[in-house]
């Protein structure tokens, strides 16, 4: 019996709850773009959970092979994406881009060691092209997509993408069905009107998310 996935998925829960509440400090800081704050037992809780959760599922789905690195460390970036758009309404690049930087590496090393070149350059591919969808769109409306959720859909693209076409599409799919349901939520609750700004990034990762919950495969060596 293998024991190496669920002994990574353990390991993967205690570094989330060791490193929930420094994230949610974190996600504090740069949402007051450095301001002295404070957050509360509850939030620091919900951000704990939600790391322990997203890392464990990162463990499960990569399994024991060089990837898995990348996946976790995008997992701990989202938490901190998510809570920083909700709050102030950006995607800060020290989160983003090093979250790129840190999973394409491990893209290579996967590669290297197991030999999936093809996954790799797959990924790479999507993520450049689901950039340049995005920046099109900004380009045409830019009250519908701000350049950090551009920068966002190509971290998406790098990463799904190494999954699968399908699973880029459905993930991508799954995002705008969630944006637009948060949207109307929200209207309904009196939260916001149709000329709102909405976050579009936690619907975004959430999309993501639950496309690599639904249909996740990593490539074999």
């Amino acid at each position: 019996m293998d024991v190496s996935r669920p002994v990574l998925a353990a390991v993967a829960v205690l570094l989330g709850v060791a490193t929930g509440p420094w994230l949610s400090r974190t996600a504090a800081r740069l949402a007051t773009r450095g301001a002295p704050t404070r957050t509360s037992p509850v939030r620091d809780a919900v951000v704990t959970a939600l790391t322990a959760g997203l890392l464990c599922a990162a463990a499960l789905l990569g399994g024991p092979r060089p990837v898995t690195a990348g996946l976790l460390w995008v997992a701990a970036a989202a938490v901190v994406l998510g809570a920083v758009d909700l709050a102030a309404h950006r995607l800060p690049d020290r989160v983003l881009l090093p979250a790129a930087g840190v999973f394409a590496a491990a893209l290579l090393v996967d590669a290297a060691v197991l030999g999936t070149w093809w996954a790799l350059a797959r990924a790479v591919l999507a993520g450049a092209a689901a950039f340049v969808v995005g920046a099109g769109v900004a380009a045409v409306s830019p009250a519908a997509l701000g350049f950090g959720d551009v920068k966002l859909l190509g971290l998406l693209g790098l990463v799904l993408g190494w999954f699968g076409w399908g699973v880029l599409m459905a993930g991508v799919l799954l995002g705008l069905i969630a944006g637009a349901g948060a949207s109307v939520l929200l209207v309904a609750a009196g939260r916001a009107t149709w000329r709102s700004t909405v976050p579009f990034g936690p619907p975004l990762l959430a999309g993501a998310a639950l496309a690599l919950a639904i249909g996740g495969v990593p490539p074999v060596p």
